[in-house]
């Protein structure tokens, strides 16, 4: 066996390894904070408790006592959430990265989370003053449908105004998204000075994200929709990986470069827009996450994916902890939360790639 052969084999052995810490390390993370997120609230729940519980259900057996209600019924529902809309948003915000080539990258540039926003805006708001009167009472899922299907349009219209002679142009679909963006916060201004007092809350309280509304029938809805979208993307990963050479160096190596562009962007659209038509507006985690995970593991993302996923989940599972317990009985949205980590690392990144402040 050759000297490079050996290096070979050496590399691969490293990287093996590499992949095993950091991927064991993420589960060990993930299954913690998913016990401090069971037992954690304005009841405390010890973890032997937890456990039983936990196993009561699985068995068939009917757990009995207020901790038991407490668990099945409402932490059990909004952990499993949290862990989807996590790991949705940060897979979401890795693969962004990778399609645009700029660590900087959000999924709120394909404009996915301004046409939920601007959907579910138009549905509190004239929902009630043109389809009640007709139809009755809306049911409290025409909020989450009406923002996921804004998010989907929102999508493929930017991207039929990026694509021409069977190319798309990730540069006019930024800017598309950053307009239309724009837009669409004049819109939920308007709507927002439209709705009645009941109306505004119900604006305000969304566009800034909770899980608190997390059941059952939430989790069976959005899972069909995230869980299918994390096992495909990591089938991109080796187009992702060629794309950070250059369009023109991928589609030598034999990459189906259109191809790529058209599945990650559906696959981003599908993810956040099911993310964001449950949980609603939930910033900063697309950029934080994958970032983080580069600095440590590097830019492979057969790698970056699969672990977004994981720290996006324990991330949001944590804030959203945390959002139910500083203040309770009280519950702060968790997007405050996210967006007072995410920003400051935000700038943090900035002033970083600038070799810091000039003054």
């Amino acid at each position: 066996m050759t000297a490079l052969a050996l290096e070979r084999d050496d590399f691969r052995s490293i990287l093996h390894d590499r992949r095993m810490i950091l991927f064991t390390a993420l589960a060990v993370l993930l299954v913690l904070v998913s016990f401090l997120g069971l037992g954690l609230g304005a009841t405390g729940v010890p973890v032997s408790r937890i456990l039983s519980v936990v196993a009561d259900a699985l068995t068939g057996r009917v757990a009995t006592g207020g901790d038991a209600l407490i668990i099945l019924q409402v932490r059990l529902p909004r952990l499993l959430l949290g862990l989807l809309i996590g790991g949705a948003l940060a897979s979401s915000g890795a693969l962004m990265q990778g399609l645009f080539r700029n660590p900087l990258a959000d999924p709120g540039l394909v404009g996915v989370s301004a046409g939920a926003a601007l959907a579910a805006a138009a549905t509190i708001t004239l929902g009630d003053r043109l389809l009640t009167p007709l139809l009755g009472p809306l049911p409290f899922s025409a909020l989450p449908v009406g923002a996921f299907a804004g998010g989907l349009l929102t999508t493929l219209g930017l991207y039929l105004v990026a694509t021409r002679s069977g190319r798309t142009s990730m540069a006019t679909m930024l800017l598309a998204g950053v307009a239309f963006g724009a837009l669409a916060g004049a819109a939920m201004g308007l709507f927002s000075y439209l709705s009645d007092d009941r109306q505004l809350r119900d604006l305000s309280f969304w566009s800034l994200g909770s899980l608190s509304g997390a059941t059952w029938t939430k989790v069976t809805a959005v899972a069909p929709f995230i869980l299918p979208t994390l096992l495909a993307m990591p089938f991109v990963a080796r187009g992702l990986n060629a794309l950070s050479l250059g369009e023109a160096e991928a589609f030598h190596l034999g990459v189906p470069v259109q191809r790529v562009k058209a599945i990650a962007i559906l696959l981003v659209a599908i993810a956040v827009g099911a993310s964001v038509a449950a949980a609603g507006m939930i910033g900063f985690v697309g950029i934080v996450v994958p970032h983080v995970l580069r600095l440590v593991a590097g830019a492979d993302h057969r790698m970056l994916l699969p672990a977004s996923s994981l720290l996006g989940a324990a991330l949001l599972v944590a804030a959203d902890t945390v959002a139910r317990t500083i203040a309770a009985p009280a519950e702060l949205p968790i997007g405050i939360l996210t967006a007072a980590i995410g920003a400051p690392f935000f700038l943090w990144l900035l002033l970083r790639r600038q070799g810091g402040v000039a003054l």
